[in-house]
């Protein structure tokens, strides 16, 4: 789970993020990545819409989301913004897709 201090929690900060960060689109997401002035640590924020399905599935994708995050908070570089779109094929998609585009846009444009 990711901490308070590593979550986007403002949708002006959402905002931010997706028109001045850099874009990398996968087969299921699509990662924005704003690389920022300021000290401290990493953040990230999840965009799941209600096309990818239910409530229930949308939580299930995000929750998979966060953990990956969480798995690759170190390979992200501190004071980066991150935010994670999941496209509606994203319901489907097994963890291990999900892993490799976000570990491939984490890795292309944060580090």
């Amino acid at each position: 789970m990711l901490a308070r201090p590593h979550r986007l929690t403002r949708g002006s900060e959402y905002k931010a993020v997706v028109r001045r960060g850099r874009r990398c689109a996968g087969a299921h997401t699509i990662t924005y990545v704003n690389r920022a002035v300021t000290d401290g640590p990493a953040r990230f924020g999840f965009i799941v819409s209600k096309q990818v399905g239910g409530a229930v599935v949308r939580n299930t994708v995000r929750r998979r989301l966060k953990a990956l995050c969480f798995e690759s908070i170190d390979s992200v570089a501190p004071g980066s913004e991150v935010v994670i779109r999941a496209l509606p094929s994203a319901a489907s998609a097994s963890f291990d897709d999900l892993r490799s585009d976000v570990v491939k846009c984490l890795a292309r444009r944060a580090a």
